[in-house]
């Protein structure tokens, strides 16, 4: 995935930490925002690959940030793959309906992350 930006919005530093991990060791190149206000200043900087968003996230949540982000014209085709640690019945719906295209429940499988992520990367 050399050369495939993957943008990671993650308020946690140990998640953010194991994330880079991860996708640093499979090849693409990371960004990192811990809020929703920089993760969408960084997307229409350097449009990413791929945004792995946290839902809970400090002022702005994960889905409002990413219905703002398919709002823009120019990041509209940027796939958003949800992150929560707080999976509640239908969270997996909301996500989806504010632009998601992928979920993923924290505690992470880090067995299965990148080649789950690597399905929606552009």
């Amino acid at each position: 995935m050399k050369g495939k930006r993957v943008l990671i919005v993650e308020d946690n530093a140990l998640n953010m930490k194991l994330f880079r991990i991860l996708l640093g060791q499979a090849g693409y190149d990371v960004m990192e925002a811990a809020d929703a206000e920089t993760a969408i200043r960084i997307s229409k900087e350097q449009i990413p690959h791929l945004i792995l968003m946290d839902i809970q996230l400090p002022g702005m949540d994960g889905l409002e940030a990413t219905r703002m982000l398919k709002q823009d014209e120019t990041l509209r085709q940027v796939p958003v793959v949800a992150v929560t640690s707080y999976a509640m019945p239908g969270d997996q719906e909301k996500a989806i309906a504010s632009g998601c295209c992928g979920y993923i429940s924290k505690p992470i499988d880090t067995r299965h992350f990148v080649e789950y992520i690597g399905q929606f990367v552009l």
